[in-house]
């Protein structure tokens, strides 16, 4: 009739009370404890903010920016809407208005990443056909104080600058 029928696994009483699952999880918890209370000094810690992080590597993916023509230092961006197309966590906004230079048809007018929504995921760097978006600030820390701190608007995205710890262009 197209029924699967699935086996259960664990169906000894000792299975189903979990305790020897829950017992090997303690003890490992418990001696990594203990011998980090022995040996201080070895505890692999860092004084965040002060101190910060030098194992990041080149393909980390940080704050995004908009990359800007050279010649006049205008958003590289033609709203051409494939970065939230491409965006699962549809984070991205976008409203377009026409554009009066010979770079493109179109700009945008507004232009809004919501970072609380955003998973870092790096879709719209790829679906970007005009390398108009980037995740290579190198922030890997924003703070605020209100929601509103952490949707970049086109004006904030323009501002971030490419970090110097990526070398690739």
């Amino acid at each position: 009739m197209g029924i699967k029928v699935v086996q259960r696994h664990g169906k000894s009483f000792k299975d189903k009370l979990y305790l020897p699952a829950i017992a090997g999880g303690m003890k490992t918890t418990i001696t990594h404890f203990f011998k980090n209370l022995k040996d201080v000094d070895n505890l692999k810690t860092m004084h965040y903010p002060e101190v910060q992080p030098t194992d990041i590597t080149d393909r980390y993916r940080g704050v995004h920016r908009l990359t800007k023509w050279e010649d006049d230092n205008t958003e590289k961006c033609v709203a051409c809407f494939m970065c939230a197309t491409a965006c699962p966590a549809d984070c991205i906004f976008i409203e377009a208005q026409e554009r009066f230079d010979d770079k493109a048809e179109k700009r945008p007018k507004e232009f809004k990443i919501d970072l609380l929504e955003c998973v870092y995921c790096g879709y719209c760097v790829e679906a970007c056909p005009c390398d108009a978006i980037r995740m290579d600030t190198g922030i890997f820390s924003l703070t605020g104080t209100k929601r509103e701190d952490f949707v970049l608007d086109k004006k904030a995205l323009m501002s971030h600058e490419r970090s110097k710890d990526f070398s690739n262009d």
